[in-house]
């Protein structure tokens, strides 16, 4: 939840930003490996990360050194990773189309050394392609999985069944809840940015997000009011979720967008592309 760091992963590595001077302060390296997603537990004690060995990785934010790994964790990669608020569990998505949640619990030793026991809670099945997307509820209650065979799906983190689907023709790259969780947006290869209406599941609106090619990362305001996107277009664009109008527009990137993030403080915005270009803008509001 801090706005001075962030982090970004890559073939073979994770490193972490200072945002204030803009310098590396931690690079954790993993020989040959592809890190695909990676998410900050909430009270900044750990990085969680998903690679393409099939393995969950976390490690000690201050030294990079390894806290403990899940092995086996999906079948085709780890494609996509997030941990609930209360840093309790990690839900993650798979290259097959699995979402696994993992109970993760602190013991400590008489010797005082801490180790970590990880159990699966459940593997829930209904996506037929790699999960892109998972995004938790305020509550710790439900989750959203976006993923490439076109299908969005609502689970409920207390039964493990589904609530709802959404589909469309599209392979969807990324999934926001908007602040009161009453829908959420999505976009993908369609370059749509669509809003759902999640108690039954409908589409109420449609945006063309990008005039060519796919729309890759998408994030919300925490005030709900604004969202940011970035695509294969190289173009950054803020908007007005209610109006869904574009205020702002960012040129820079030299290739296409992979990832786009917007700071807690809602200070800053984050955006990485294909060619390792990482962009600092400023939030315009």
């Amino acid at each position: 939840g801090t706005s001075d760091l962030f982090a970004t992963c890559s073939y073979e590595d994770i490193r972490v930003w200072h945002t204030p001077t803009q310098k590396e302060l931690l690079r954790i390296t993993v020989p040959n490996m592809t890190c695909y997603a990676i998410d900050f537990l909430r009270d900044g004690s750990g990085i969680v990360s998903g690679w393409d060995d099939s393995k969950i990785r976390v490690f000690f934010p201050e030294t990079g050194r390894l806290m403990y790994t899940i092995n086996e964790a999906h079948k085709k990669g780890v494609t996509a990773i997030t941990a609930t608020s209360d840093c309790g569990r990690i839900i993650s998505g798979g290259g097959e189309g699995q979402v696994r949640v993992w109970r993760v619990q602190e013991r400590v030793a008489k010797s005082g050394q801490k180790t970590f026991v990880t159990e699966l809670e459940e593997a829930m099945k209904e996506h037929a392609n790699a999960v892109s997307c998972i995004r938790v509820s305020k509550d710790n209650t439900q989750c959203v999985s976006a993923s490439a065979d076109g299908s969005c799906i609502v689970w409920d983190l207390k039964t493990f069944h589904r609530k709802q689907i959404m589909f469309s023709k599209t392979l969807f790259r990324c999934v926001c809840f908007e602040p009161e969780e009453c829908q959420v947006i999505t976009s993908g290869t369609d370059r749509k940015i669509s809003y759902w209406e999640l108690y039954d599941g409908t589409l109420v609106r449609e945006l063309d997000g990008s005039r060519s090619g796919s729309v890759n990362g998408m994030d919300i305001s925490l005030d709900g009011q604004y969202f940011v996107t970035a695509g294969d277009d190289k173009i950054v664009k803020v908007w007005r979720y209610a109006q869904g109008d574009v205020t702002h527009v960012g040129l820079g990137h030299s290739s296409p967008i992979m990832r786009a993030k917007i700071c807690p403080n809602n200070r800053l915005i984050v955006t990485v592309s294909d060619d390792g270009g990482i962009f600092v803008w400023k939030f315009p509001f």
